[in-house]
């Protein structure tokens, strides 16, 4: 029996649809939410994550403005740009697309972002909110799953959850949110990597498994529980001469085999990756609303 497909587009319609009522409210306040986007240097992904971006932000009526700069950018210069996009008031949600050149340090960058425009989630201000359960702007990618869940009625109370991947920007936070005394949380989380001893032994205890380890089909279908739901974090490009472009993308899940063990599983693309642009217009909305009611 397969498994059933977690649709990450049809989630993400779901909340953007709850966003528009919200919208519309803060514009007759005379508020616009707008989200500014500074990419740095040519890298194509980060080109097309940000088209992404702009396009939802056009869907929505949502102001947005693409600050646009060279490989050879200073981190002097950076930081100036974010400082006037914290001073422009039709500004409400600053993102600084990763990866940066060499040349920059990106945690010097974000601690430049004031927490209340941090709609990535990443500025330490949030981040420590995060870690002790008060209201803040969560990481995208991480809010994205749970939400997921959410709408599937996949409750991890009470569940055994395995995360595999530790980066700050998906690992820890999803496992800091997972953990916490609340809904759609009360989870027993193990975060797990590509170091991990016994990986297979630790993942096959897992009621929920995250893949985001950033390794081609790297979770296979003997280190998956059987019913297990299964959520892939991972984008990567493999070579495919038969493909239009010479590769397509997978996910770190090998998809065809789990899909038989697996009771819910998460597709790549179209999994976990719409959610990450919802969540960030959420957050740009939110931040939205927190700025307009501090103002006199």
């Amino acid at each position: 029996m397969s498994a059933q497909l977690i649709s990450g587009k049809e989630v993400a319609a779901s909340v953007l649809s709850e966003l528009k009522p919200r919208i519309e409210t803060l514009k007759k306040r005379g508020v616009v939410p707008g989200l500014a986007a500074v990419l740095v240097g040519d890298d194509p992904a980060s080109a097309t994550y940000v088209n992404s971006k702009v396009k939802a932000c056009k869907k929505l009526e949502l102001h947005s403005e693409v600050v646009k700069k060279p490989q050879t950018l200073s981190q002097e210069e950076l930081i100036e740009i974010v400082t006037s996009l914290n001073r422009n008031q039709q500004i409400h949600g600053i993102l600084v697309q990763s990866p940066l050149p060499k040349q920059i340090d990106e945690l010097a960058v974000t601690l430049t972002i004031l927490p209340e425009k941090d709609v990535d989630g990443f500025h330490p201000h949030n981040v420590g909110l995060m870690m002790i359960g008060r209201p803040c702007l969560l990481p995208c990618t991480p809010h994205g799953i749970i939400k997921l869940l959410e709408y599937y009625q996949i409750d991890p109370a009470g569940r055994e959850v395995v995360i595999v991947g530790r980066s700050n920007i998906v690992g820890k936070p999803l496992a800091a949110m997972l953990m916490q005394k609340a809904r759609m949380a009360d989870a027993t989380v193990t975060v797990a990597h590509s170091r991990s001893r016994n990986l297979t032994e630790i993942t096959r205890r897992a009621d929920i498994l995250i893949a985001a380890v950033g390794r081609p089909r790297m979770i296979t279908a003997d280190m998956v529980k059987s019913g297990a739901v299964v959520i892939d974090v991972g984008v990567n490009r493999v070579e495919d001469s038969s493909a239009k472009k010479g590769y397509r993308l997978v996910g770190d899940v090998d998809f065809d085999n789990c899909l038989e063990k697996a009771s819910y599983i998460s597709p790549v693309p179209g999994g976990v990756g719409p959610m990450t642009i919802a969540m960030l217009m959420s957050n740009t909305v939110t931040a939205a609303e927190n700025i307009s009611e501090s103002l006199p």
